[in-house]
């Protein structure tokens, strides 16, 4: 429950969710606060990280359309097809660096920015290049003579719509198109919604209850809106997600702006949540894209299980074995379930000499906006966290990826007599935090118990895939799974 504002809201103000953690949080539910939320301060220094020249699709990428209505699509083979403006050319070709469309966005950037301007429901490998799908599809709808919001994003957590903007800033740079963050704030940093002044600006990006206040309080106009975006769609759309926040929202926006194009995106869409998408935009016409399941795990990542008896072994295997073997293979990042492994397990990596960040929902929002800018500038290498950073968090020089506890789904650990559930979408999008773009990677999920045994064997049913044991205290093994994912010579 949100906690009181300074000011009375009005009548039938809900309690929204602004971020995605394993444990409520009562305390960071979002208030009738606004962000002054300085993106720039938390820009990624250029110089410490490789840009990607070009994305690289997995080889397997087999990307099914299904379109709409009588107009027909080519898939764009360039930039140039897409009829861009000469600025939005430009910030892709200086800024971004990129030399052509994925294939993600060769299919589906026509469908987004060609009338009719039909809804899209799209599916696509981690790492393929899904944001630059509707970042430049947002960019590119903005009348930048129209000083009102047009476009609207939103997004499960606080990080991943503080690294949109970044990405909408970078490659929007020539455009001049203004934007807004809008995401939770430290009650020192911000002020009452209330008092503040319309948002003005063209693009916004945020977490689905800082959005709703702002819209609650008629201080986000949606009036002029041509596009909305569900980044992470799936857990947006979602009953243990986000499912009621933006089905309000849709519902607001539809009151003044039936014709807003609605975009749907996710690298995972499990069957119940893929029937429910559909359905809720089956009343207009829409187009479609999805990747088969047994073709989402990325090829260029490696998975492999070890077995260990304990929880101690399991910060054994990881400071003897993966940092001593893999001390020069990139980024780390190290997956827990509870806030209280992140704390257990960060004490105890830094007893033992390592310097490591951990990341999780009950942190100030100032704090973890210092440790995501940290790792991704580089300054740290290994960084632990709850699922908060599972998806859609995008660190190009991560090469290893440590579950230290396989996810699961929580609603089944309240029904008796039901075996615990993996989380397969989150194990996918844990996957996906290493090898981006198609660059390689390794992931070590570490199995204690029966439960992980059956855990790790339902995962590997779920992909269709066999993920190879590495012996606990076999220095060979680690090598040869290392050198295997390409990550050791």
């Amino acid at each position: 429950m949100a906690e009181p504002s300074n000011t009375s809201p009005p009548p039938a103000t809900m309690s929204w969710a602004d971020q995605a953690d394993e444990e409520t949080n009562p305390s960071s539910s979002s208030t009738a606060e606004t962000p002054t939320l300085n993106v720039d301060e938390l820009a990624i220094d250029e110089d410490k990280k490789s840009s990607a020249k070009f994305l690289d699709d997995p080889d397997d990428s087999n990307i099914q359309a299904v379109t709409s209505g009588d107009t027909p699509y080519t898939s764009a083979a360039t930039f140039e097809e897409l009829s861009l403006s000469a600025e939005l050319l430009k910030g892709l070709y200086v800024e971004m660096k990129f030399q052509k469309p994925s294939k993600i966005q060769a299919v589906s950037l026509p469908m987004i920015l060609n009338p009719p301007n039909r809804d899209l429901i799209a599916q696509a490998h981690n790492g393929s290049g899904k944001t630059t799908c509707f970042v430049l599809g947002m960019l590119s709808r903005v009348d930048p003579t129209l000083q009102a919001p047009q476009a609207l994003c939103i997004c499960p957590t606080r990080e991943l719509a503080i690294q949109n903007i970044e990405v909408l800033r970078k490659m929007g740079k020539y455009t001049g198109i203004s934007s807004e963050c809008a995401v939770p704030m430290d009650r020192r940093d911000s002020i009452p919604i209330s008092k503040r002044s319309p948002i003005m600006a063209q693009i916004v990006i945020g977490t689905p209850g800082t959005i709703k206040n702002l819209m609650t309080y008629k201080k986000l106009g949606v009036t002029r809106l041509k596009i909305l975006v569900f980044d992470e769609a799936d857990q947006m759309l979602a009953e243990d997600g986000f499912k009621d926040d933006s089905l309000r929202i849709m519902k607001e926006i539809e009151k003044f702006n039936s014709n807003c194009q609605v975009l749907l995106f996710s690298a995972t869409f499990n069957d119940v949540v893929k029937n429910f998408v559909t359905r809720i935009v089956e009343k207009k016409e829409h187009n479609k894209l999805f990747v088969k399941k047994e073709e989402l795990s990325l090829d260029a990542v490696k998975q492999y299980k070890v077995r260990v008896p304990d929880e101690l072994a399991k910060i054994e295997v990881i400071k003897s074995y993966i940092f001593e073997i893999g001390e020069n293979v990139g980024q780390t990042i190290i997956f827990v379930r509870t806030r209280n492994s992140a704390k257990m397990l960060h004490k105890a990596l830094v007893e033992l000499g390592y310097e490591v960040t951990s990341i999780q929902g009950a942190l100030e929002h100032d704090e973890r906006d210092k440790i995501v800018k940290e790792f991704k500038d580089g300054l740290t290498q290994v960084l632990i966290s709850t699922d908060v950073l599972a998806r859609g968090f995008d660190q190009q020089q991560v090469n290893l990826v440590i579950n230290y506890d396989l996810p699961l789904k929580y609603a089944a650990e309240y029904i008796r007599g039901r075996e615990p559930e993996p989380d397969c979408e989150v194990y996918l999008h844990r996957v996906g935090r290493a090898g981006r773009f198609g660059r390689k990677g390794a992931v070590f999920n570490l199995i204690c118990d029966e439960r992980d045994e059956k855990l790790m064997s339902k995962i590997e049913k779920h992909f269709g895939t066999h993920v190879t044991e590495v012996r606990e205290r076999s220095v060979e093994d680690y090598k040869a799974a290392l050198k295997e994912a390409g990550l050791l010579i």
